[in-house]
């Protein structure tokens, strides 16, 4: 499978937290990923950069908190996570980078 450039957009970073750890024990493992991604666009960045079958995509956007920092009022980004969740015998080890 080829490595497109715009699938390295898609996907910003593995998400490696206690919960995101025990859930890969499920072969579901967690990303960040691009505020603009769709399912399909997640699906297919995966599959091609990591060469695995993936069977779902789940998506969240966690909501940026309003904060204060020396009196100064702002707000933090929004975060859009998706929880991929791979086919039986497929791994992907997050540890390795790309």
């Amino acid at each position: 499978m080829s490595q497109d450039p715009r699938h390295y957009d898609v996907i910003v970073a593995p998400v490696i937290t206690e919960k995101a750890t025990i859930a890969s024990e499920q072969n579901k493992f967690v990303f960040k990923v691009r505020i603009d991604a769709t399912k399909h666009q997640i699906k297919s960045a995966i599959e091609r950069l990591f060469d695995v079958k993936v069977e779902s995509v789940n998506t969240l956007v966690r909501k940026g908190k309003k904060k204060i920092f020396k009196g100064t009022r702002g707000v933090r980004s929004d975060i859009k996570s998706a929880v991929v969740t791979l086919a039986d015998g497929q791994k992907i080890d997050v540890t390795s980078g790309l």
